[in-house]
């Protein structure tokens, strides 16, 4: 079956392009005429000694795209695809790339080590291919130190691919007694050792059984920790990510460690390569992740018998460990500030000194602030960047108490650096410093203002200078600016930003057409900044609000004036309407919170739709999903009104909700759909049919991501309230889907966070679609259409009761629906609700909740349901 391909391949990679096209062609139709024949000849060709090797390794890669693929839905029918493929045509691919493992071509062999693992991880889950990981171990024992590479590195790939329930433990043992004695200091081979390290990165995960065991947990610390000490670069490297993943995964069992790895921490951190030195310091900044997670749990409360205790690891270290930070921030590198991915050990070394802030908190002033204090007017730029910087991170973790006096007395020096100082670096860093004070120290929940009427004039004007400065320094500006406006978002009447409102929105708008505005994210920045201005500005300024709806309308017209565009000014242009529609979106939300203002507003309603219309005929994902958000604040201030707008939007409706592409699109118009459904009520039914049609078809397709059907359920609900008993012709179509998604959400045993979180998601967006039915058909001749489903509907609230792991929003909505239930359909549901099992255990729970809402909707319900059963 298998055909020469050689040829192909090569001409894939020509650079002429009509080569390379006709070439692709070629390759696409022999795969869509005959994928087995297909997928044997790539193997053949990628096995093949005696074939150049950049053919092989195009074979290899194709082979490894036929198998896997980043979007959920194409990953599942390659899958499939795969499995539904002939038990010999699989074997034999299966052969090939088992033979490629020992090829002389190392990079055939490491194309090879990936296709395997992908076959592993399509196999392994379904009890296929059980003889794998046998025959890899046994390749371990080969003379050829390239062939032991290779399978090591296969093995450290499998594992990535699979969870380790697939793996049984004994080949679990065999696999990490393999990969560790591949990394002892004896292996001779640089290659094999270093393949061994990475594998046990990579297999860390599967050893729970035996890093519970004390002498095999023993052994792996002494093998991880002598490689660290390796000659070779690579693996000192490859060892230290070993050492920060076991500090994540198995922190309750370092204390026999510890002070060990302190000592070989901060040896590398002070004297080895940077690739090293940043693994070193990862591993500190791990610990405090975890020791921060613990303590936040269990708000520091321990009891002896406590499950996970808390080791105060960074606690006991600090003496040792703030100082050997504090050296790192004097290592930094020129122009960092206008790289946008730029990490070092400066960089690295003051992440991490935040994180130990945050996890001891005051602890750490004393022992920072001697270094501050002596650096921070050296002449050498270094010393106060790296001054700076040490006190900008250590913000946040600190009592206020502890840092405001601090703060009063820094506060002149570090407005006039921002100002005055010769170096930008410093004044970037002083500018990002800047903000973290009013981030963590200004704002309602301070008691003591670091922010008064005698100094925020001069802070103002030194921030919106700072803003005509380079972009880096004027994007941390914009920065500061920002949290200093967020401080007043609940303070009601008046602000002390008010008078300057003017004068720091013309600012903001200047840096927005700034020629470099391009440079480190600044107009972004810019427009952020004005949105949070905006959002918290006070009633005083309301006029000044509304005057900008037109700048903002201006702007947003002339970049639809744009002709012929190219692809990159295309996108520039998409990114600008982007903001500018969010803009507007602040405005809509700020001016529709009252009355008065949203009065006044309404004068230029019909100018901005047209406005977002225009932006979707230019159409483009971006823009359409910050104009889609837009509308939908629109349609919440307009109300009503909002109907005439309809006939010309609704086919803009229909597209985003049939994008499954860009789901986040599709996601964001469903949720536009509850606003308008909330702001038309019985205006929206013309729509209904087009509109419920698109959300039944995306339910069942298994193709639009899986984050898009919660809201899709809970916009269910916001259209049944909105045309209430006219619902019923959707009721056949729409309660199965409910029904059917229910059962799928009661069960998550087994079930790791993420999935628990996106399943009370789910949880929640049912609930609110029956609550809405329940509340849309309530007083109508038609309720007794919903009787039929009630018993199913208590059943799932059982269900989920006895889970046990709804959060508080789930629970709100869940005690509401036995509400809404028993209100709409009274003493029908008042002999059901007295036979269901938990309901009256689920009600007092409620009832005697910490958080008030779910007690206010528990106390509803009480009353509902006493009603129903006493009809």
């Amino acid at each position: 079956m298998a055909m020469e391909v050689t040829q192909f391949l090569l001409s894939a990679q020509s650079v002429d392009s009509t080569v390379r096209k006709h070439a692709e062609e070629t390759i696409k139709q022999f795969q869509e005429q005959n994928f087995p024949a297909f997928l044997l000849s790539l193997s053949a060709e990628l096995s093949s000694e005696e074939k150049p090797i950049d053919s092989r390794k195009l074979a290899g890669l194709i082979l490894k795209n036929s198998l896997d693929a980043k979007e959920q839905h194409r990953k599942y029918e390659l899958v499939q695809r795969w499995l539904s493929l002939d038990v010999a045509v699989k074997n034999q691919i299966k052969a090939c790339l088992l033979q490629t493992l020992s090829s002389t071509a190392s990079e055939a062999r490491s194309t090879a080590t990936q296709v395997i693992a992908k076959v592993a991880g399509i196999e392994l889950p379904q009890k296929q291919w059980p003889e794998l990981i046998v025959t890899l171990l046994s390749n371990i024992h080969q003379v050829p130190p390239h062939v032991k590479q290779a399978t090591l590195e296969t093995l450290g790939y499998i594992c990535e691919e699979v969870v380790p329930e697939v793996v049984e433990q004994d080949h679990v043992n065999k696999i990490l007694t393999a990969v560790v004695q591949g990394m002892n200091a004896n292996e001779s081979n640089i290659e094999v050792r270093l393949a061994a390290t990475r594998a046990l990165y990579n297999a860390l995960g599967f050893a729970q059984a035996n890093f519970s065991n004390d002498m095999e947990r023993d052994y792996i610390m002494r093998v991880v920790c002598e490689a660290t000490l390796s000659p070779e670069v690579k693996i000192r490297q490859a060892a230290f990510e070993c050492l920060v993943s076991i500090g994540s995964t198995y922190y309750e069992k370092l204390a026999a460690y510890i002070q060990d790895i302190f000592s070989i921490t901060s040896k590398a951190v002070r004297e080895d390569e940077e690739p090293v030195a940043l693994q070193a310091i990862e591993f500190w900044s791990s610990i405090c992740d975890e020791e921060i997670d613990i303590l936040e749990e269990y708000g520091g409360d321990f009891t002896a018998d406590s499950d996970i205790p808390c080791f105060y690891f960074i606690k006991q270290a600090l003496p040792a460990l703030v100082p050997m930070l504090l050296e790192t921030l004097l290592k930094q590198e020129e122009g960092q500030d206008q790289d946008e991915g730029a990490w070092n050990l400066a960089m690295a070394g003051g992440t991490c000194l935040g994180l130990v802030a945050r996890t001891v908190g005051d602890d750490i002033v004393p022992l920072a602030l001697p270094f501050i204090e002596e650096n921070i007017t050296k002449a050498d730029w270094r010393q106060r960047e790296a001054a700076t910087y040490a006190f900008g991170s250590i913000l946040e973790g600190p009592s206020p108490d502890k840092l405001i006096p601090i703060v009063n007395v820094a506060l002149n020096f570090m407005l006039a650096a921002l100002t005055k100082d010769p170096s930008s670096h410093v004044k970037d860093t002083t500018a990002w410093t800047l903000g973290r004070i009013f981030e963590f120290l200004h704002g309602s929940t301070v008691e003591t203002q670091v922010v008064t009427s005698a100094n925020c004039q001069q802070i103002i004007t030194v921030l919106l200078q700072s803003m005509q400065d380079a972009p880096n320094v004027a994007e941390k500006a914009c920065g500061a600016l920002y949290f200093l406006a967020q401080g007043y978002e609940d303070i009601g009447s008046t602000s002390l930003l008010a008078p300057y409102f003017q004068e720091i929105v013309q600012s903001l708008l200047n840096v927005t057409h700034r020629e470099d505005a391009g440079e480190s994210r600044l107009r972004t920045a810019a427009y952020e900044t004005l949105n949070e201005v905006v959002r918290c500005s006070t009633e005083e300024t309301s006029r000044l609000v509304l005057e900008l709806v037109q700048v903002i309308m201006t702007e947003l017209h002339k970049t639809l004036e744009a002709q012929k565009l190219s692809s990159d000014e295309r996108e520039k242009q998409n990114e600008l309407q982007g903001l500018l529609c969010g803009c507007l979106q602040v405005i809509i939300q700020k001016l529709s919170a009252s009355e008065p203002t949203k009065h006044a507003f309404m004068q230029y309603a019909d100018q901005i739709m047209n406005l977002f219309l225009q932006v979707f005929a230019c159409r483009s994902a971006t823009v359409h999903e910050e104009a889609m958000l837009a509308i939908g604040a629109l349609a919440y201030a307009t109300g009503p009104n909002f109907a005439k707008y309809m006939p010309e939007f609704y086919k803009y409706v229909d597209m985003g909700l049939q994008n499954f592409e860009e789901y986040q699109v599709c996601a964001v118009t469903v949720g536009v759909v509850g606003d308008i459904s909330r702001a038309l009520e019985d205006k929206i039914l013309p729509y209904c049919d087009g509109i419920m049609t698109h959300l039944l078809k995306n339910l069942s397709s298994n193709q639009l991501h899986r984050s898009v059907k919660p809201p899709i359920f809970s916009c269910f609900g916001d259209i049944a309230l909105a045309i209430g008993e006219n619902f019923d012709k959707y009721l056949m179509y729409a309660m199965p889907m409910l029904q059917s998604a229910a059962e799928l959400s009661v069960h998550t045993s087994g079930a790791d966070d993420e999935m628990i979180e996106y399943t009370n998601l789910l949880r929640n967006g049912i609930l609110e679609a029956f609550s809405g039915i329940f509340q849309g058909f309530k007083n109508s001749p038609k309720t007794q259409l919903l009787i039929p489903f009630a018993p199913h509907i208590l059943q799932f609230l059982d269900s989920i009761y006895m889970e046990k792991d709804m959060d508080d929003v789930v629970m709100k909505t869940a005690i509401g629906v036995l509400g809404d239930l028993a209100d709409t359909l009274g003493s029908n549901a008042g002999s059901l609700i007295k036979q269901s099992l938990s309901s009256k255990d689920f009600l007092n729970e409620c009832l005697s909740s910490e958080d008030h809402l779910i007690k206010e909707s528990a106390e509803w319900a009480k009353l509902a349901i006493s009603r129903a059963i006493s009809v």
